[in-house]
């Protein structure tokens, strides 16, 4: 599938979550976040779904993974699987993996482009974990430096990372 994009918030230990949570809220990261994958499709398990305070984001087509077929929500469709998801998305359309570490760990050798959110921090306390990144297949494209402030609790960078040819 092209147009497969990641979007993560990562520490430098590779954590992203604890007790089904984001570690960190950074304003200019979420802002950042909205900017990219309004207008277009994002995908994420059932319990990245479950954590969003006001269920399906808006604006944007909704995919949810999840094995028990009965659930549905508003705004959101369900699919079984990360293959039967995509399955259902055009080639044209741009879609972005928002979690969890299990649907990040599929999508991440099917995927073109990462957007990533390092953060300058190592939390105290994480239960979930991004995969480790083969830094051979991808190449750096944009790099955006954030100090901490009234809006961002750490300093981090918002980094672009396109697979190599």
């Amino acid at each position: 599938m092209k147009n497969l994009h990641i979007i993560v918030c990562i520490a430098q230990n590779r954590a992203i979550g604890l007790d089904n949570h984001l570690l960190y809220r950074l304003k200019d990261d979420l802002r950042q976040f909205k900017a990219l994958t309004t207008g277009h499709t994002v995908i994420m398990g059932r319990r990245t779904f479950e954590s969003l305070p006001k269920g399906a984001l808006p604006n944007r087509r909704n995919l949810v993974l999840t094995r028990q077929t009965s659930l549905n929500w508003p705004n959101t469709e369900t699919f079984p699987s990360l293959k039967e998801a995509l399955s259902h998305c055009s080639n044209e359309e741009q879609v972005f993996i928002i979690g969890g570490s299990s649907v990040y760990a599929e999508a991440l050798p099917q995927a073109d482009t990462l957007h990533l959110t390092l953060v300058d921090n190592t939390p105290k306390e994480a239960d979930t974990f991004f995969p480790e990144i083969n830094k051979n297949e991808w190449e750096e494209t944009e790099r955006t430096d954030f100090p901490a402030n009234e809006n961002n609790e750490h300093s981090f960078s918002l980094v672009t990372l396109k697979r190599k040819p």
